[in-house]
């Protein structure tokens, strides 16, 4: 066989090799969208037929967290996050484009959504309204939004919060952020936004406690349901949370105590 044929066939197996490992790793990657009427779960989170994203790039105050406005009063702001989350939702067919599992949160897969006539997703939206942070791994244009919101002291940002992120682990210590922080007031500010007891959200009973030994089965804490022996006993919850998947996708386990016998 001449040095020319042996070229091109060397050359032919390259292109099909290359071509055919290409055709692999764009499959291999998450590239499912799903499209239909959506619900929000929460400022994080929504939910179209039976499955649940996680909006990628987002970090809105949990349901059960408190912010303090620019009044110094403390407000509901997880609960505003969802609500406002909703109206950009407005009972629209919503799309969301999954870009990859979220491993901080149990088996959900985060996703671009979109409202459908809109043009900039959910994600942006809302964090844009300053109801959100951007948090990483980030796939949405997310970030100019952000720089936004701060710089505008949109929403949560007029007041004084802490970081989603630092409520969910009970970082009491975690910066304040918002226009309103007093350094002065230090003390007292962190008193109102980790508050001994924990308000509970509507129709939110699941109660949720951070605990050391819940690590051992790579969680962070432990859930307690009604009916369960251990439910009247954890008097001060760290968190609380409208379902079980809530719970799950938050990193918490269930009770041992509320599991039924085999």
């Amino acid at each position: 066989m001449s040095f020319q044929k042996i070229f091109a066939a060397a050359r032919a197996f390259a292109l099909v090799s290359f071509l055919a490992l290409s055709g692999f790793l764009a499959s291999s990657g998450p590239v499912s969208a799903l499209t239909g009427a959506a619900t929000a779960r929460d400022g994080n989170s929504v939910q179209l037929g039976d499955v649940t994203y996680r909006l990628d790039g987002v970090d809105a105050p949990e349901l059960d967290q408190v912010c303090i406005d620019n009044k110094a009063d403390a407000w509901t702001c997880g609960i505003e996050a969802r609500d406002q989350l909703a109206k950009l939702i407005n009972k629209r067919t919503v799309r969301c484009d999954d870009v990859g599992p979220e491993k901080s949160f149990g088996k959900r897969h985060r996703a671009i959504c979109t409202a459908e006539g809109d043009k900039a997703s959910l994600n942006e939206q809302l964090i844009k309204l300053g109801f959100a942070l951007a948090r990483e791994p980030i796939k949405a244009n997310v970030k100019p939004a952000a720089t936004e919101a701060k710089t505008t002291a949109a929403g949560i940002w007029k007041g004084c919060f802490v970081a989603p992120q630092d409520f969910r682990s009970g970082k009491k210590d975690g910066a304040l952020l918002g226009t309103a922080c007093r350094p002065d007031r230090d003390k007292e500010i962190r008193a109102v936004l980790f508050p001994e007891e924990l308000t509970m959200p509507p129709n939110c009973s699941i109660k949720g406690k951070l605990a050391v030994r819940a690590r051992v089965t790579g969680n962070i804490g432990i859930y307690h349901l009604r009916g369960c022996p251990s439910y009247p006993a954890t008097t001060t919850p760290d968190r609380w949370f409208c379902s079980e998947d809530d719970a799950q996708a938050a990193g918490f386990r269930k009770a041992y105590n509320c599991r039924r016998p085999r």
